[in-house]
């Protein structure tokens, strides 16, 4: 599964030290009213499709590419539908990452999903009371996206 060459060069200064970065997450809702999931590569579990920003990319179009990267679907993205802060993720190879993920709601726009790269095993189409087996926060992500509300859902801690 590879990395952006940005975020290859700072690990090779970094190594596995936790690094703060941005990210996405597509909610990607057919007309049947479905959801877009991948089946990750790194750890065989069912996510929303998504990804890390390059340095000077609007969020919105990191959605769009991504999306076409791993599926072979082009997304219009929508709305903003969550800003939050993941916890402390450690991949296989060690390396650690805390994200701000920007969780976008977006419509399909072309395309048959597929497995298009080689960060997915698997991608499907599924009914929102027929997910498979994915996390807590994405399982949050869908139901804030599919909830209709027009402004987007964020934590405030009173810190």
């Amino acid at each position: 599964m590879g990395i952006p060459a940005f975020l290859a060069e700072l690990r090779e200064v970094v190594g596995h030290r936790p690094l703060w970065l941005s990210g996405v997450s597509a909610v990607v809702v057919d007309e049947d009213g479905r959801v877009l999931l991948g089946q990750r590569v790194d750890n065989g579990r069912w996510a929303l499709i998504g990804g890390i920003i390059d340095p000077g990319e609007q969020p919105a179009d990191t959605v769009v590419r991504e999306c076409l990267e791993e599926t072979g679907v082009t997304v219009l993205p929508e709305q903003l539908v969550s800003v939050s802060v993941s916890p402390m993720i450690e991949y296989p190879n060690g390396d650690r990452s805390q994200y701000l993920d920007l969780v976008f709601r977006c419509r399909p726009l072309s395309g048959e999903a597929r497995v298009n790269d080689d960060e997915s095993l698997q991608v499907g189409w599924f009914h929102p009371d027929a997910l498979p087996d994915i996390g807590d926060r994405h399982r949050d992500h869908i139901a804030r996206a599919l909830a209709g509300k027009d402004e987007a859902h964020f934590e405030l801690t009173g810190r």
